[in-house]
Parts: structure tokens; sequence; C-alpha cells
């Protein structure tokens, strides 16, 4: 069964996309823990990062530094985040943020259910920092 992020990528759940080519994603979380929180993921679907071919994962780190620094513009946040979790979803990815401080970081803090509008937003201060 694909993961909920192959899900995503594929179109057949909704998803609000900063950044995609044809080995990388990015797109907003649901379950923010700042706003601006995206995910950067593989368009493969391997279950750790540790496993990832070396060329793919440094694709993957070069986007999340692409993203980090929209993220700290469009947010005017003094630093971006990176988190390497890997248990919510059996499909490699890393959390991007905008980060004021170590609290940030703290996933006891995600919020579940952001309204749309707010992620909206988001997506477009990302599109447009990127730009």
């Amino acid at each position: 069964m694909p993961s909920v992020f192959s899900l995503v990528i594929a179109g057949e759940l909704p998803g609000r996309f900063v950044y995609r080519d044809d080995r990388v994603v990015a797109f907003l979380s649901i379950a923010p823990l700042t706003p601006g929180h995206t995910l950067v993921v593989p368009v493969s679907e391997v279950d750790d990062w540790t496993t990832l071919d070396p060329a793919l994962w440094a694709h993957v780190t070069s986007v999340a530094a692409l993203v980090g620094r929209a993220v700290r513009k469009a947010f005017d946040a003094p630093r971006a985040g990176l988190v390497i979790a890997g248990f919510e979803v059996p499909h490699a990815h890393v959390h991007v943020f905008p980060a004021w401080g170590l609290a940030d970081f703290d996933f006891a803090n995600v919020r579940h259910d952001p309204p749309a509008a707010e992620l909206d937003a988001a997506q477009s201060r990302i599109l447009a920092a990127l730009e």
C-alpha cells in the first residue's frame, strides 16, 4: 500500500506544494510546528533516509536548504529548523520550518487542525520567497 506521501505526490490526496521536480517534492505539513512548516520528500518511496541513494539524499538536502532560505524570508525568522524524525510516515522526509527558538522543534506543540486559509497563505508566502 502506498504511503500517504506517495498519495499526495500522485495527486490522490491534496497537498500544498511549494517545490516539485522529478526526484523531490516539498509541500506544507498539515500538522505544522510553526506556520510555513514544509516537508521535503523524495518521490521514490523509501522508508528510512539512511537507505536513500547518496545522490538522492544530496538532492533532498539541497532542496531542504532552498526551502529553508524561503521560509526564513517568508516569515522573517532568524533560523530555519530541520528535523529528520521518520516515525510518522514510512516514507523518508525532512521537516523544514521557520524557527525562533528551540521550543519550535518540539513536536508536542504541533497544530493538528490549522485553518485551510492559514495553510494557503503560508504556501503563497513561501512561493513568493522562492521566486
